[in-house]
């Protein structure tokens, strides 16, 4: 079945369509109703199902005879370390740590907040959760103790699980201390704290005076394995919390059974990957790219998964993940185009490229933020491998908008994330709820019910997921995010509706100029952001990042970029101020903070983002922008 014909189907006959899909995984007790109502309103999937997650990420598929299959592979160029774990020792590893953590007395309907770097033993700790019912909630490790002990005080986690440290490329996080300053400052007081020693020196864990701790290879070594705990399909596996700049975070719940439909579905379908074959999303775990597609995915699928503790240029330069690709044989990838954006700029004639076989690589996905032509075309030109842009949200937990190389050739569109996805019966809406014809922008709604393995709600608050997500247009999941879709079908996305700015009266797409200025030949990276104006309401200010080596003159090429909007865009666009900056200041995932960026400019005052990965960015940043205004605005 072609990709169109699966889209149709799963519109047209959506209960059928997924009801095919959920035989694809291995149920406890196969359910019977596939789509219903959860009481408010609102679609489930597989309500009266029943599985274990954990079991079809391992012990399936030894029970299949593939336990000696690698499962991970940690590579840490951070730590000058690769290790190898088939499926056979992942669950050894993760049914020893849930028997332990059943001694503790933690069980099915519980809660617990992980709290690690990229290491296997984090896996190992989703997995032993589902693997008992514990709904899980990993926060991205190194989050400072305000953030944490909010995440603490709104889940309530009976155990912590961390590790004495992480490691970046030139200094070490001290986890456990701002675990136990994050629960000073939380008013719930978890029962546990599950410490994993990385024996690094300078950061090993006294557990002798450290009475309060329980050390997390001791209680491997001294539980019995745990069996997989039947869970109802409607069960929480997991809440993540999405990172926002002001206000509580939001506890996005997902499913059990839902989310292994969508995980398999996902992998085979639009991943395009094969059982047996190494899968690699160098995301954080604590990401929802790091959930679905490090962790859950590829382990539902039987693929191999890369556990990368490292960044894209500096670990040790820009050849990394080239040569990750090479060792591993890995035969999908998926990143962020800013990690493809920092290679470009150390290594814009691809040398690095040239120095290794990638032959392996099939394809490559992005996602994470629009990615523009420039690095696109980069891609293709130095790896020489499909670069398939595609859109979703932490909400989603998988792809709404993409192409499905796993079902037919792809036929890529530049600037487009591709068409939605079977499940998603996405349209483009105005202000009033009116579906927009092709080629003008609008508002991208999705009529409900979303797929299987999309958000089930918001932990503890379900009036804030009706009034964030689905009040808006009724009977429309409401995604923040503006967007054009064309004669074709394929679907434009312009970006958060407040980086659409309106400039005397016009609706401009912010997104739209990034794309011409990121074409220039020397900026490597880029952002337009609105700010505030007397007259005209709003005005665009471009702000860039030169490419590594880069001879031109700043000033110049500021005029450079002020002239090719206007050449490329029209004089409606009224950019009339354009900045090179040494860095942008960007989300530890990668997504640079437009919005804060925004503020500075207008001389508002600001909160430093909790998400933010160098503070000293900020205030270099604003230096720089005093220098600017004072000399040219």
């Amino acid at each position: 079945m072609k990709a169109q014909e699966m889209f149709r189907e799963s519109v047209e006959n959506k209960e059928q369509f997924w009801a095919n899909q959920a035989e694809n995984i291995e149920w406890l007790k196969k359910p019977t109703k596939i789509l219903s109502d959860d009481g408010e309103n609102y679609p489930t999937w597989f309500a009266d199902g029943e599985l274990n997650t954990c079991y079809l990420a391992l012990d399936k598929h030894i029970k299949d005879g593939f336990g000696d299959q690698v499962a991970i592979i940690y590579d840490s160029p951070v730590t000058d370390r690769i290790l190898k774990f088939t499926y056979n020792e992942v669950r050894d590893q993760a049914a020893k740590l849930a028997g332990g953590l059943k001694k503790l007395g933690l069980q099915k309907g519980d809660t617990a907040i992980i709290y690690m770097p990229m290491i296997p033993q984090s896996v190992f700790a989703m997995l032993a959760c589902a693997r008992l019912g514990i709904t899980h909630s990993v926060v991205f490790g190194g989050f400072a103790p305000t953030e944490l002990a909010i995440r603490i005080d709104d889940c309530s986690p009976k155990a912590i699980i961390t590790a004495s440290s992480g490691m970046e490329v030139s200094r070490r996080i001290p986890y456990l201390p701002f675990v136990r300053e994050a629960i000073a400052i939380a008013e719930h007081k978890p029962e546990h704290i599950v410490a994993y020693d990385r024996k690094l020196l300078g950061n090993k864990i006294d557990f002798e005076n450290e009475k309060d701790l329980t050390d997390f290879e001791k209680l491997i070594t001294e539980s019995e394995p745990a069996d997989c705990v039947p869970v109802e399909s409607t069960h929480p596996l997991y809440i993540l919390y999405t990172s926002g700049t002001t206000g509580k975070p939001k506890g996005v719940v997902r499913d059990n059974g839902g989310h292994a439909v969508a995980m398999k579905f996902a992998i085979k379908n639009i991943y395009g990957a094969q059982e047996g074959e190494t899968f690699w999303a160098a995301s954080d775990i604590g990401w929802a790219v790091g959930h679905s597609f490090t962790v859950y995915g590829p382990l539902i699928n039987r693929n191999t998964t890369v556990i990368f503790e490292g960044k894209p240029i500096g670990t040790p330069d820009a050849g990394t993940f080239w040569r990750v690709i090479q060792d591993h044989k890995v035969s999908v990838m998926f990143t962020a185009p800013t990690a493809i954006r920092a290679i470009k700029k150390e290594d814009p004639n691809g040398e690095f490229v040239k120095k290794y076989d990638l032959s392996s690589l099939r394809t490559q996905f992005l996602a994470g933020e629009r990615c523009d032509v420039a690095t696109l075309d980069w891609y293709e030109e130095f790896v020489g491998v499909p670069a398939i842009d595609h859109w979703w949200q932490t909400e989603s937990g998988w792809p709404m908008l993409g192409l499905m190389p796993g079902v037919e050739d792809v036929k890529i569109k530049r600037a487009s994330a591709g068409k939605p996805i079977p499940g998603y019966d996405i349209k483009i809406f105005s202000e009033e709820g009116y579906e927009l014809e092709a080629h003008h922008e609008g508002y991208l709604v999705i009529k409900l019910p979303l797929a299987p393995g999309a958000m089930t709600g918001i932990w503890g608050d379900p009036e804030r997921f009706k009034f964030g997500y689905l009040s808006r247009f009724p009977g429309y999941y409401f995604s923040g995010d503006g967007a054009i879709k064309d004669e074709d079908g394929y679907v434009f996305v312009t970006g958060r509706v407040d980086d659409v700015i309106n400039v005397a009266g016009h609706r401009l797409s912010t997104a739209e100029m990034e794309e011409v200025v990121a074409a220039h030949k020397d900026v490597a990276e880029c952002c337009v952001v609105g700010i505030d104006d007397e007259l005209k309401g709003q005005v665009p200010f471009a702000i860039a990042v030169l490419k590594s080596g880069s001879k031109a003159d700043q000033e110049q090429l500021e005029k450079d970029i002020v002239a090719l909007v206007r050449e490329k865009i029209g004089a409606v666009a009224c950019l009339k101020n354009a900045m090179v900056v040494n860095r942008l200041p960007k989300t530890r995932s990668g997504k640079i903070l437009r919005k804060l960026i925004r503020t500075m400019l207008d001389g508002k005052e600001y909160q430093m983002p909790s998400t933010i990965d160098d503070e000293s960015i900020v205030e270099e940043l604003q230096l720089m922008m005093d220098v600017y205004k004072k000399e040219k605005i």
